[in-house]
């Protein structure tokens, strides 16, 4: 039990030894390692009292500080290798909801989370990632190009679950949206209003881009369209770069009639350069977007776009990092997308 008056120990003339910390908190020099320690046989409050004492007097103890606060029954690191087809930005719309996502589900398991500066690129970057760590386990919110280095990290630590896309051959968890199914569902919507010229915009590169111009592919074959290779149109995850690239549309004299866009930044930027050229959305041109951020519904015109459930996704990925800990995180699982028209596609 914690003294009601902290004891007077003189310790203004040498450095604070451990004892010192334990006489001034009224604690045995046990409990005050153990309290240092963030050990669970030592009450929240003690915790509390010791580690203001150990700051005020400048006992070297921050080696052992916990990663977040004291009384979390665990914490997860969170990593973002880059480049992740969305250029690796914090400040990415959809990768905040993500966020968000991540931090509720954390907290209604009583988990810390630290957001590591750690951009991985590679294998050796990987591993540094999770031996480096002291969380309980690691969600890296992203892909990018390290889907076989994930694999082989997989063989020797489990402690990890990836937001992404199922693939080939897969030895780790990943949770991500039903990528294909919303490029499918986004393309035959717009084919059922009668477009016959649906532009593709997005970069292919990262997997789940990849799935969605391939959900796109099938919904074109399927309505009799076919795929004509001029209408995939390569754009970054950004509003500035798809604007370009719709603007290099009309001044080519590219003949189109819809756009699945495989972001929402990608689609509000495909709007923007509509507008600018004198063409009407969605009587000239209809849009679909993908994501559902919340602005895309503020957007003049709102954005019709395929919603990915982010808050589902943030309690899948920390209850298989939970409660399959060393285990590879369980099976890889997709979450359902939902089309949501407004009215950049009419109908």
């Amino acid at each position: 039990m914690v003294c009601s008056k902290i004891c007077s120990v003189d310790v203004s003339k040498r450095s604070t030894r451990l004892e010192d910390i334990a006489a001034l908190a009224g604690v045995s020099i046990s409990t005050a390692s153990r309290a240092l320690n963030d050990s669970p046989a030592v009450n929240a409050r003690t915790k509390q009292t010791i580690w203001k004492l150990a700051k005020e007097h400048d006992y070297p103890f921050r080696r052992y500080m916990p990663a977040g606060p004291i009384g979390a029954s665990g914490t997860i690191a969170l990593v973002t290798p880059r480049p992740q087809g969305r250029e690796g930005r914090l400040s990415d719309p959809f990768f905040l909801e993500l966020l968000a996502g991540v931090g509720e589900a954390a907290r209604e398991r009583g988990c810390d989370l630290v957001m590591s500066h750690v951009s991985p690129a590679n294998i050796d970057d990987l591993n540094a990632a999770m031996t480096t760590s002291r969380a309980d386990g690691v969600i890296f919110l992203g892909q990018s190009t390290l889907h076989s280095a994930f694999n082989r990290m997989a063989e020797t630590d489990g402690r990890f679950v990836v937001w992404g896309a199922e693939l080939p051959e897969q030895n780790y968890c990943s949770i991500g949206s039903d990528n294909i199914n919303g490029g499918r569902r986004a393309t035959a919507h717009l084919a059922r209003l009668g477009r016959k010229r649906i532009v593709f915009l997005g970069d292919l590169d990262p997997p789940e881009a990849m799935q969605r111009q391939r959900g796109y592919a099938e919904a074109m074959e399927a309505a009799g369209l076919g795929v004509d290779p001029d209408l995939i149109v390569p754009a970054h995850f950004e509003v500035e770069s798809a604007e370009a690239s719709v603007d290099s549309m009309i001044r080519r004299g590219l003949d189109f009639d819809g756009i699945v866009a495989a972001s929402d930044l990608i689609a509000l930027g495909a709007v923007r350069a509509l507008l600018h050229a004198g063409k009407r959305v969605p009587e000239d041109v209809s849009v679909i977007g993908f994501d559902n951020v919340p602005f895309s519904r503020y957007s003049r015109p709102a954005l019709s776009t395929i919603a990915q459930d982010t808050m589902k996704a943030g309690r899948l990925m920390v209850s298989k990092l939970l409660d399959h800990a060393g285990e590879g995180g369980g099976r890889s699982e997709r979450i359902p997308t939902d089309l949501i028209v407004r009215e950049t596609c009419g109908g």
